[in-house]
Formats: structure tokens, sequence, C-alpha cells
């Protein structure tokens, strides 16, 4: 019986709730802070669905936590009401159980008088997850808890943490409001998927190891998802989790796009639009392009639903260089929704099985190169990290350009524009093995430095960067031609 209770005890010590936590560090430092201050805070959560943001709250708080509870989706104001009632009863657990008050008001001096009793001027803190789920329309749920913070929890030792998935929702509502919130918010926390680094570690803290040629497979097609990645079997090749993953009848991500929106956005079909149409170009869309493919007109509708898939995560937009105030173009950045738009959806029917045979193919290669392209878009600080210019003022773009004196025109991803009068210009190439420079394609990597050159007028110096898979093999058309070369390894630094 003793040894039983110690293996008990074992098990709980090494369960995910238990172990330290991986990444999220200033995101844990923050809360902490808020936690040690002498004064009441209000902190805002927010980050795409599936990102970690109720395990980071729970994590650095784990018994501080006076109240919780988290709103329900599509839930009516009685509903979500009752609900309240529910997690009081659960934490109060008093003789006779309390009532579902008429309102949010009500609710929420229901909610002052049980901590005023139970903590008696103690630090507590109070989770609300799922905010936005909460505030639904005409339940006046925010004047009321506008209110509640005002009148008490302000003047009180108290941490009030709101947590959303609808970012955009949290930011507008909340973060910019105007009414009884109005720059209210203490702290705020915009959670963002794992990095490299931190998928790699977080893996490997789970039992997972794989080279990173294998990771960045993983990465380009689920991202940085705590949630998703919690999925990944260690002894599986990246190829074989996928398929599990995203293909099999019981796969947690076979389904997920269809969840995935509709969970974050009121009319969630303008902003799968909006994907769908960045999904199908390699070299983003202008906000013109976007109105032009999606059929939507030039107003406000179109352009909050923008702003809120940028908010997000979902939609990243990028300057093209020297031409910021016309070229904003918008880019599809979200792994998981590119996958399943280019792979899963049209073949979800054909079960386990289905990417083994598909990862061969040439239709894979080509996607392939576009998803390692924008995995490196979003590890810029990590490249400045191995090119020595962390503390270089540095602004990252693109630039397209369709015609030049030279006959041709040139596509360039991504250049760092140095305050150091440099320019990196970039080629991003994913490969299976070593990369070697052919004489074609050095003459290729000559002439597009020598456009960009001549069209932009530039007076910087100009570093033509390889940035590959695995390291190239240096011969007599790489030297001279390629100024710096990086590999994948670069990606996986901490930053």
């Amino acid at each position: 019986m003793f040894m039983f209770a110690r293996l008990l005890q074992r098990l709980k010590d090494n369960s995910p709730m238990e172990q330290s936590m991986v990444g999220r560090q200033q995101e844990l430092a923050v809360l902490e802070k808020a936690f040690l201050s002498n004064e009441a805070e209000l902190v805002a959560v927010f980050g795409r669905r599936r990102v970690g943001k109720t395990f980071l709250v729970r994590a650095a708080y784990a018994k501080k936590i006076g109240f919780e509870m988290t709103g329900i989706q599509n839930g009516s104001v009685r509903e979500q009401l009752q609900h309240f009632t529910d997690r009081l009863n659960y934490h109060a657990r008093p003789i006779l159980p309390f009532s579902a008050p008429h309102n949010w008001q009500e609710a929420f001096q229901m909610l002052i008088i049980y901590l005023e009793k139970q903590f008696k001027g103690g630090k507590v803190v109070v989770f609300l997850d799922e905010f936005p789920w909460l505030a639904a329309r005409k339940s006046e749920f925010l004047r009321a808890f506008g209110l509640f913070w005002n009148s008490w929890a302000s003047q009180n030792n108290v941490v009030i943490v709101i947590c959303g998935s609808a970012a955009s929702w949290m930011i507008t509502n909340v973060v910019r409001d105007k009414g009884g919130l109005h720059n209210r918010i203490t702290r705020r926390i915009h959670l963002f998927p794992f990095n490299l680094y931190e998928t790699e570690q977080f893996l490997k803290s789970r039992g997972v190891r794989l080279d990173r040629y294998q990771l960045v497979q993983l990465y380009m097609a689920m991202g940085g998802i705590p949630h998703y990645l919690k999925e990944v079997e260690a002894g599986k090749t990246a190829i074989q989790n996928i398929d599990q993953i995203c293909f099999s009848p019981q796969g947690l991500l076979r389904e997920e796009f269809l969840q995935l929106y509709p969970a974050l956005f009121d009319r969630a079909e303008n902003h799968i639009r909006v994907v769908r149409a960045l999904a199908g170009t390699w070299q983003g869309m202008t906000r013109a392009d976007i109105l032009q493919q999606t059929g939507f007109s030039d107003g406000g509708n179109s352009s909050n639903t923008l702003e809120e898939l940028v908010n997000s995560g979902f939609v990243g937009a990028f300057y093209a260089f020297g031409k910021k105030k016309k070229e904003l173009r918008y880019r599809l950045t979200d792994e998981f929704s590119l996958f399943y738009l280019q792979f899963i959806e049209d073949k979800r029917g054909e079960g386990a099985g289905t990417w083994e045979r598909f990862a061969q193919t040439q239709s894979w290669k080509s996607w392939s190169g576009y998803a390692f392209e924008s995995i490196c878009l979003k590890h810029v600080p990590a490249i400045k990290k191995a090119l020595g210019i962390s503390g270089i003022y540095t602004e990252a773009s693109a630039y397209y350009l369709r015609n030049s004196d030279f006959g041709r025109g040139i596509q360039i991803d991504l250049l760092l524009d140095r305050n150091d009068q440099a320019i990196n210009l970039f080629e991003i190439k994913f490969y299976q093995t070593p990369f070697v420079v052919t004489k074609e394609q050095a003459d290729a990597f000559r002439l597009k430095t020598a456009i960009f050159k001549t069209a932009t007028s530039t007076t910087k110096q100009v570093f033509f960067t390889l940035l590959t898979t695995f390291p190239i093999v240096q011969n007599e058309h790489s030297l001279g031609t390629v100024d710096i070369a990086l590999d994948m390894s670069c990606l996986f630094e901490p930053f």
C-alpha cells in the first residue's frame, strides 16, 4: 500500500501541470510582478486559440486563484450567470448554495462578498477565462465588470486576470476601451506560439527527440502551438506524426480548421475568405488585391477583418522595400491554416497514410519552400543574432519588381535594411541535403543582386545572404557570389 502511494505521488510529480514550464519566462515574470505588487492589478492575456493562455495563468498562480470561471461559447446571459453561480458555489462551498443572480451587476456583488469574507484583505487572484464569450451582446457584462473594477477591485489587494482567444476583440474592447475600462489595464500579455527554439525544448521535455530538419517539417505543418505539439509522439518521424495528427480519422487537427476561426471571430466566414485568398499566392497580396479576390467592398468591415487577422497572428503585414506608404502586403503566416488549405482539406477522406504518400510529391516540394520562407520571416531576431547585428536597428521587408532594364523582374521575400549602411539580400532554400550552388544558380544570384542595386539606386553595401536547411557546400560557384551562408540551425537560437 505504501509503495502504491509513493508511485501515485511520483506520477503526480511528473504530470504536465507539475513539470517546469518550457519558455514563457517573460510572461511568467509579468504575472509574478503583478502578484507581488502592492496595488490592484488588471492583467489582460490574449492570444490565439490553443496557444497556452490558460495553462500559463494556472501555472503562474497555481493555488493563488480564489475564483475562476470560463465563458461559454455562444452561451445566453442566463447560461453564463448560472455557470458563474456554479463556479462561485464550487469555490466558496457555502452551507446553502447561492442562487443565480438576475444580472451581471448582482453577480459581481456576490463575488465581492465572497472575496471579502474568504480572503480578508490577503492577496487573491480572480481569473476570468474566455472573457469575450462572457461579454455577449446585450449582456451588460462589460459595463458591470467596469463597475466591479472601478468601485471595488481597484481599491483592494487583488489581481484580476482576464483572458481571451479573440485577440482583436480583447484589444478593441478592453485594451482600447473608451468606457469604464479606459486606461485600466495595468499589464498586458500577448501570448504568441512557440518559436523553433521553444518548440525544440518543449518536445524534449516530453521525451520527443527529433533532429532539426524533422522539427522544421513539423513546424511547417502545425506551427508552434503547444496544444498541437502535445500530440507528437516519440519514436515517430515528422512525416509519421503529421500523418497521424492531421489525416487519421482520430487526428486532432483533421477538423481543427472548421472550429478555429468561428471560435475567434464574429462573421468568421469573412476571415476565412481572406485566409483562403492569401493561401492561393506565395507573394502576398496588397489590400486592393485582397478586395478584388474576395469581392469585399472597400470599407470598414474589410479593414476590421484584416486588422483582426493581423492582431490574432494569422496574417502578417509586410512593407515593400522603399514603398512603405503604398505597398503594405499581407501574407498568410499561420502554418496550420496554410497546411490545411493546401493539403488536408481535400484529403480528409483518404485516412492514415495520406501524408506518407504525398510528402514525396512535387507539390510538397514547392509548398515546403514557401513554408520555410514564412518560418524564416518569423525568426528574423534569430537571424540577426546569427549575423551579429542584434544591436543594430534593422527593418525587415520584401521587394518585388515586375520588370527591369535587365529584361526580367525579381522577387525578394526577405531583406534586412540596416542602420550601419548595409543590406542583407536573402535567398532562402529548403533542401533535404546540403546545398550545392550550381553555375546557373550563381549567375541568377549575381543577376538578382545587380537588378536590386540598379532598381533601388541604393548606396549601401549589399550582402547576398543564402539561408538553407543544411550548410552549403563551398565550391567555385559559391565563392565570390554568396557573401554570407546560414543554415537552419540559426533559427533555433533563443531570442
